[in-house]
């Protein structure tokens, strides 16, 4: 996918070197402002249902508050109350696509277990949104600088957070993919959101572990210099060319 907006971006989804299946959904709609990486889990469960079910789910909720957003984005200061209403739709929407993905779960027993990550990212004329729920990931890249924006909901994580292992533990330990947090596990899921100032120049990148558990933060600016399409492509044949154990999915968004 590609495009011009206020905005230029790209992205791709990728099978990796060892899956046989591709359960990463994305999404990109210029319209809204509206950019999703969903990382599928379940397996034969039907993790790739659990993700393509919820980012359609979180577009419908959008596409019915689109007023809201292109309000917040024709407004130099948008008034507090807006921006509590994006958040809101954004939490809403999450908690939506996770009520949705449990009740498929309960009606289909072949699909029990499935479930899916959701990072969501918001941009609205100065402001950004994300909305995080599981362990892919959010960057924020501005000059030579990257900030991982959102926070990986992991047992690892958890557990670094406490301070019962060590970073370097962290680093090397085997239950390092094992979530927290997922949609459509449960009824309800806690969601992280976020609101920020943006401004022109700025860039940011989405993507699921496939490519994270890959990439080091301070490789992320100099592949972001890069045209959007031609960043993805870059991170994509890096994450295979390091292993590829996994789906890899990653946008790329450019502020113009």
């Amino acid at each position: 996918m590609t495009g011009r907006a206020p905005f230029d971006f790209f992205g791709c989804s990728d099978i990796g070197q060892r899956r046989k299946l591709n359960e990463d959904t994305m999404l990109i709609d210029d319209r809204l402002g509206l950019f999703i990486v969903a990382d599928g889990m379940g397996g034969h469960a039907a993790g790739e249902v659990a993700s393509a079910e919820s980012v359609e789910a979180i577009l419908s909720m959008f596409n019915n508050d689109k007023a809201l957003l292109d309000r917040i984005r024709a407004s130099e200061a948008p008034p507090d109350k807006d921006l509590h209403k994006a958040s809101r739709l954004i939490e809403s929407s999450i908690q939506f696509a996770c009520y949705h993905v449990r009740g498929l779960a309960e009606v289909d027993s072949a699909k029990e277990g499935m479930g899916t990550t959701i990072s969501a990212l918001v941009l609205a004329g100065h402001v950004g949104f994300t909305g995080q729920v599981g362990d892919s990931r959010v960057y924020y890249v501005r000059g030579d600088k990257a900030l991982q924006l959102t926070e990986d909901h992991t047992l690892v994580n958890w557990q670094l957070k406490e301070g019962l292992i060590t970073p370097e533990q962290a680093r090397k330990a085997k239950n390092r993919n094992v979530i927290t947090r997922a949609v459509g596990s449960r009824d309800y899921v806690q969601v992280d959101i976020q609101s920020f100032p943006v401004q022109q120049g700025d860039m940011f990148m989405l993507c699921s572990d496939g490519l994270h558990e890959y990439v080091e933060l301070d490789e992320i600016p100099q592949i972001m210099e890069k045209e959007p399409e031609l960043a993805c492509m870059h991170f994509v044949r890096l994450a295979n060319d390091r292993g590829g154990k996994d789906n890899v999915t990653c946008i790329a968004v450019r502020l113009n």
